[in-house]
């Protein structure tokens, strides 16, 4: 299986590929990507409340997944290129293998 084109997810609404991303990393328990998003929403601040290091004793993909429940419908604000592009890429690397 073939990891999807530049042109075919960039044609998606940005929450499809948000959508898409957090599937794949929750699949693959990359609670590193989670915070790698979290530290780019409008509200990062609720999310530097939790140990956000990668690797540490703490946060699990699961607690990364309930606080993006919680910061669910804020939007993405002015870093929505910036997150598109990071859902975009992990798809790239990730999706199809």
């Amino acid at each position: 299986m073939t990891s999807p084109s530049f042109a075919e997810l960039d044609a998606l609404p940005t929450e499809e590929l948000r959508e898409r991303a957090f599937h794949r990393a929750r699949e693959r328990r990359d609670v590193g990507f989670f915070w790698s998003v979290f530290k780019h929403l409008p509200n990062a601040d609720e999310a530097a409340e939790l140990d956000g290091a990668p690797n540490s004793i703490g946060p699990t993909v699961d607690e990364a997944f309930a606080l993006w429940r919680e910061l669910e419908g804020h939007g993405y604000g002015e870093n929505e290129p910036l997150l598109r592009a990071a859902f975009i890429d992990y798809l790239q690397k990730h999706e199809g293998h």
